[in-house]
This record gives structure tokens, C-alpha cells and sequence, in this order.
């Protein structure tokens, strides 16, 4: 009991022992915010990726890709069908987007996909980062008439997202917009009452005035694509997008034929749609289009057969299978000259090892804070060991052992790592619980944003607390307070008592 008293004693009167408890308190609490952010970022980034990579992705080495994917998937399924759950073939090109921006023709490279809109949903979550309600529910390369959302769907807290104004207008009420003034039918009428809408890209508070020119009737859509949403638009500083494309306009894109040589082909495209990932490598990218139609114009039907090329095929396991078995398997179907079978955690294993490296590191760095903490404690111990020789000397002459007297530092230092890690467990879960409000407050101080949306292409930073991070954090800490107390316990319970008593 002596022991518990004396402990408390020290750490209510030996002011010193704070410094110590604050090393420890900020580096647990430290260890706690930059795991749980990195946790968060990390699931993130992998949830977004594979909501474009299926589980397993089979491709041809050909552009041109391999003929009869029906063919293909038959044998796929004959080899491992206990363990898929769906399959949808590709046709994955390099291409160019055009289109005009007032008197500027603006041209970026893409890569253009072909998919399957009865299939593909149901291999990857492609269907949820659509901008249409209608389309996360079943897509359609149609155009539609209004119901864009028109902010961030996929925002933390939608509500307070900025909006996005232009998308109230898009589609066939938008397409309506800009074609009325092309009068070239002789039988043109006057608009009609729902064409009251003001120009989606006028400025703000620009009213709504349906036009008096003669309506030409609508130009027919072309075939529909859904384009990456940065591909048409670009972030500020703020978080806003701005658009440069509307879904109801068109684009140009160039890709290359199948054959030999390949020579380049345009085919004009509807907007119908936009593609938000919230990953930048995708969102700046990516263009979907319909793949029957994209296998047409490339010229990978054969006219004799009427069998179409593909060049990859995107699969979907079921739950409790194992992606790197199963594809396996497949390898040994299939030659590897001509095919290639990846897991996505294999078509991005640069990136993920990277980003675990990286919490690696900042780990090891960010536990020394709490090492340095725990040699603040050594010394703070010996200077109480020198201190308090005589009262050492006064325990053992009473009959206290030298275990005893061992006890009671190595107890005052697990108390002192109790108190940090306990404060710093309690304050890191804190932070990492108002850590967007503490960003927000931050960035008024300072003037410029601490999480810039318009580099990591979403409002709020997530987090993610793992209870068995926290646990193993706090605990490594007391180990540490009580590691650095050992030392100084052991030269104490060492002193003969006599010498003790004679100290001073």
C-alpha cells in the first residue's frame, strides 16, 4: 500500500514529471491523428480504385484485342465458376477528346472504354459515381432530361457541398437551350413555354427569359458517352467546380481502328452523363461509351461471322473468394503471351505499397517523439533517486525490500505512462473527431486551406480509428515510461541503508 502512496504522492507534487507526461501525451495523441488519417485516405483511395477495377481484370495483349468473349468467359467459368459472381467484357483504348470552348478548340488524351450498360454495374461500382439518380440505378447511354444532381451526391455532408447551379439545366433542357437559334427549317416555330431557361454558363443571378428567336426542332443525339468529370470541368481553390461541358453537348473523339495498321477515326458523342470517382487519375481520364457501338466504329466485327473483338474482360468474385487463387487459375487456362489476368490490388500494387511505406515511416518517426519522452523520464528518475536517498535509506531501515523500493519507481513510471498515453488517447480521438472544424478554423487563421479539395478532389478528410491501433499505441507508451524507470528503480533498491542515511 506504501508503494501506491508514495507514487501518487510524487505525481501530485513533482511538478517536473509533467514535462514528461506531455511528451507523452502529445506523441500518443500524435500517433493516434496520423494513423486514423492515413487509415482513412488509404480506404478511401482502395475503395475507389476497385470501384473501377473489378476484382480480377483479364485482358488481351492485342489492342485489337481477341475474338468471341462469350467464348472466353465460358472457359473462364468452366475453370473457376464456383468463385465468380459476374463478368463483363471491354474494349479499352488510348484516345483524344475535342471540343470547343467559345473560338478555342481544346484537345486532351483519354482512355476510352467501352462497356456493356446491361453488365458492367454489376462487376465494378461504376454505377454509384454517376451524376444522374437514374444512372447509379441503371445506366443508360440516352440522354435525360434534367434531374442532375446538383451538388456533391457523394459529400461527407451534402448540404453543405457547393452546388453545382449549371447542372439545374442539364440534358435534353440544355441541349433545347443551345440549339435555338440555328434557324434552317423552313416549318420553324416558336419556342415552346419549358424552353424558359437562362444559359447555364451566364453569370450568376442571370434571370431565366425564354427566347423570341423562331425554334429550329431539336438535332438528333449522338451515340451518348459519359465522360470523367474533371475532363469537363475544373476545381478553384474553394472547392467549386466550374464546367466547361454540360451533359446535352457534344464532343469529338479520335481513336485508333482495329487492324493493321491502325490509321486514326472520329466519331462525334452526347454527354449524358459524368463520372466522379474523386480519384484524379480516373476523373481526368476515363470516358465510357457503349460497346457494341465503340466495336463498330473501331472495326472489330467481323462482317462474315458477325463475332465481335474484345480486349478485356472484367470479372466480379464472389465474397469469400480468393482473387489471387482464382486468378491463378486462369493464368493456367490461358497463355500468358496472349493474355494477361491481374487482381486490381495487382494493377495498382505501386501505388498501395507506397502509401504503406509511407505510414510505415511516419510511424517509426512519430514513436521516437514518445522514446525521446521516455529518456525525459530516465532522467527525471535519476534526479529523484539522488534526491530522495536519504528517504530511501529511512524505507529500508523500516523493512522495506529492495523489491519494494524497486516497486515503487517502476509503479511511478507505468502511472506517469498511464496519465500520457490515457490524455493522449482521449485528446488524438478528439482531434480526429473535429479534425475537419479544427481544418476550417486553421485555414480562416492563416488565410489559405489546410486540406486543399482542388488536389485531393473531396470536401472533407477522412478518418478512419482502428481500436487496436489506438490500443497497441497507448500501450507501446507505458512500456516505454516503464522501461526508462527501471534503471533509476534498480540503483535505488541497490543502496546499502546505512550509506543511504549517511548521504547527507
Amino acid at each position: 500500500m506504501y508503494k501506491l502512496l508514495l507514487c501518487w504522492r510524487y505525481l501530485c507534487t513533482r511538478y517536473i514529471a509533467l514535462a514528461s507526461i506531455i511528451s507523452v501525451t502529445l506523441g500518443v495523441a500524435t500517433m493516434i491523428v496520423v494513423n486514423a488519417v492515413m487509415a482513412g485516405f488509404t480506404h478511401e483511395m482502395q475503395d475507389r480504385i476497385h470501384g473501377i477495377l473489378s476484382d480480377l481484370v483479364f485482358e488481351s495483349r492485342s489492342l485489337n484485342g481477341a475474338p468471341d468473349a462469350n467464348a472466353h468467359m465460358e472457359r473462364i467459368r468452366r475453370v473457376a465458376g464456383e468463385h465468380i459472381a459476374g463478368m463483363s467484357p471491354t474494349v479499352h483504348v488510348p484516345a483524344m477528346l475535342g471540343y470547343k470552348i467559345g473560338e478555342q478548340y481544346r484537345t486532351q488524351q483519354i482512355n476510352l472504354i467501352g462497356i456493356d450498360e446491361a453488365t458492367y454495374a454489376d462487376v465494378s461500382d461504376f454505377g454509384r459515381y454517376l451524376q444522374h439518380p437514374a444512372n447509379r440505378d441503371k445506366l443508360t447511354f440516352d440522354l435525360r432530361d434534367g434531374g442532375y444532381d446538383t451538388v456533391d451526391h457523394q459529400a461527407e455532408d451534402p448540404a453543405k457541398a457547393p452546388p453545382r447551379k449549371p447542372m439545374e439545366s442539364a440534358g435534353w433542357r440544355y441541349r433545347r437551350w443551345k440549339n435555338r437559334h440555328a434557324i434552317t427549317a423552313p416549318n420553324a416555330t416558336a419556342p415552346p413555354p419549358e424552353l424558359a431557361v437562362a444559359n447555364p454558363f451566364d453569370a450568376p443571378g442571370a434571370s431565366a427569359v425564354a427566347p423570341t428567336e423562331l425554334f429550329n426542332p431539336l438535332l438528333e443525339q449522338h451515340t451518348g458517352c459519359v465522360l470523367g468529370i474533371a475532363l469537363a470541368s475544373y476545381r478553384d481553390d474553394k472547392g467549386v467546380d466550374t464546367f466547361l461541358q454540360l451533359p446535352g453537348d457534344d464532343v469529338e473523339i479520335t481513336y485508333p481502328s482495329a487492324g493493321r495498321p491502325p490509321k486514326p477515326l472520329s466519331a462525334h458523342f452526347t454527354v449524358v452523363d459524368f463520372y466522379e470517382s474523386k480519384m484524379n487519375e480516373y476523373d481526368t481520364s476515363f470516358a465510357f461509351v457503349p460497346l457494341q457501338k465503340m466495336q463498330e466504329l473501331r472495326g472489330m466485327i467481323d462482317p462474315a461471322t458477325g463475332v465481335a473483338n474484345f480486349n478485356t474482360i472484367q470479372i466480379r468474385l464472389n465474397d469469400d473468394a480468393d482473387p489471387e487463387l482464382v486468378r491463378d487459375l486462369i493464368r493456367k487456362e490461358f497463355p500468358d503471351f496472349a493474355y494477361a489476368v491481374s487482381t486490381w490490388r495487382d494493377k495498382q500494387g505501386a501505388l498501395l505499397a507506397a502509401v504503406q511505406m509511407e505510414t510505415a515511416v511516419l510511424n517509426v518517426l512519430l514513436f521516437l517523439i514518445i522514446a525521446v519522452a521516455g529518456f525525459g523520464i530516465l532522467a527525471i528518475f535519476y534526479m529523484i533517486v539522488v534526491e530522495k536517498t536519504r528517504d530511501i535509506g529511512i524505507l529500508k531501515s523500516l523493512g522495506a525490500s529492495g523489491g519494494g523500493v524497486m516497486g515503487i519507481f517502476t509503479s511511478y513510471g507505468l502511472l506517469l505512462g498511464v496519465v500520457g498515453a490515457g490524455a493522449g488517447v482521449i485528446g488524438g480521438l478528439l482531434f480526429v473527431h473535429y479534425i475537419n472544424e479544427i481544418a476550417d478554423l486553421l485555414a480562416h487563421a492563416t488565410g489559405r486551406p489546410v486540406f486543399d479539395p482542388s488536389i485531393y478532389y473531396f470536401q472533407s478528410i477522412p478518418a478512419i480509428v482502428h481500436p487496436w491501433t489506438v490500443a497497441w499505441v497507448a500501450l507501446g507508451a507505458m512500456a516505454i515510461a516503464i522501461l526508462a524507470s527501471v534503471l533509476p528503480a534498480r540503483r535505488a533498491s541497490a543502496m546499502h541503508p546505512v550509506s543511504a542515511l549517511r548521504w547527507e
